[in-house]
């Protein structure tokens, strides 16, 4: 592969996006950033990229960002577990992908990297790590943005099998790390942690991941994925109580010890998401994050370790450079 092909990033300002265009970049890639007009671009300042004005939901805009590029790597995604709409992250998440993957045909790209999400990925009922193999089917998932994401999967799936779209599937786990601008939602838990504003925890796990490693496992998917097939890019399933433990640690404060059950979260989310109707600003809790709050949402990424050489680093690493770059950024102050 020539690294002086140009690739289109979409979703380049956002966390994961702006991890891989600073990857591809290090790489000696030409990059091409897909960004709206409103987009924040101050974290990718110094970065010699191609900001290209455009909307997954403006086809047109997508037939011009793709023109001339060799690769495409669609990043982008409305990541919101509360909308006033569901229907908004429908249009992005499922029309949007369509709209790409049509554009991308249409301007002969040879290879796409599609991510995706280990929300499209059923849980084990023995709580043991889950792998590739028990997709979900939408009507399975919990709230619009998993359903949003599995619907996309599916689509492109769909698009490789009967269309010959030429595309990798990446499903990353819970990335964590630097330059979490917007943030996203396990930042938000980050960031409250470290401020010491979450008194009690219940019961529930995840699998973090250091966004440059997300990044590198991309890089991986662009070189050795197979079509069709999907990787998903973990790191360490770790309980919500240790998370919050070493956070703590990390700001010189002392973790809850007060453990809840999941349903006693629902009067509070109740709560947040009727303030959020009225503020529009969305709410730290939300009725399908204490659904999800059930489940440990625990990942294995051995088919990413053997067949694209995936690496990830100890999580504790990701709570370090997160916690470190949200106190730069002035996230912390009070």
């Amino acid at each position: 592969m020539s690294h002086t092909e140009k690739i289109l990033v979409t979703g380049a300002s956002g966390f994961v996006g702006s991890a891989v265009a600073r990857k591809l970049l290090a790489a000696g890639f030409s990059v091409r950033a897909l960004v709206r007009a409103g987009s924040p671009r101050a974290h990718l300042a110094g970065l010699d990229l191609e900001f290209f004005e455009g909307d997954l939901r403006d086809r047109k805009s997508l037939d011009r960002a793709t023109t001339g590029m060799r690769y495409v790597f669609h990043v982008a995604a409305d990541y919101r577990l509360w909308a006033r709409d569901s229907r908004e992250i429908f249009a992005s998440n499922v029309d949007g992908t369509r709209n790409l993957m049509e554009a991308a045909m249409g301007a002969g790209v040879e290879r796409v990297v599609y991510t995706s999400s280990v929300a499209t990925i059923a849980l084990r009922p023995d709580r043991k790590p889950s792998d590739e193999t028990t997709p979900l089917r939408e009507d399975q998932g919990i709230g619009a943005y998993k359903r949003s994401k599995i619907a996309a999967e599916r689509l492109v799936e769909a698009m490789v099998a009967e269309r010959g779209l030429p595309a990798v599937i990446v499903n990353p786990s819970t990335p964590i790390g630097p330059f979490d601008v917007r943030p996203t939602p396990t930042g938000r838990i980050i960031i409250e942690g470290a401020r010491g504003r979450i008194p009690a925890f219940i019961d529930t796990g995840l699998n973090l991941v250091h966004v440059d490693d997300v990044a590198n496992g991309h890089l991986a998917a662009l070189h050795k994925g197979m079509i069709g097939e999907r990787y998903i890019l973990g790191g360490t399933d770790v309980l919500f109580s240790q998370m919050l433990s070493d956070i703590a640690a990390l700001v010189g404060r002392r973790a809850s010890r007060i453990r809840l059950p999941w349903r006693a979260l629902i009067p509070v989310a109740f709560v947040a998401e009727a303030v959020a109707n009225v503020t529009g600003r969305e709410p730290f809790a939300t009725m399908d994050g204490v659904r999800m709050a059930k489940y440990r949402m625990f990942f294995e990424s051995t088919k990413a370790e053997q067949q694209l050489g995936y690496r990830a680093r100890p999580y504790a690493e990701g709570i370090a450079d997160a916690v470190n770059w949200f106190r730069g950024a002035g996230y912390l102050s009070s």
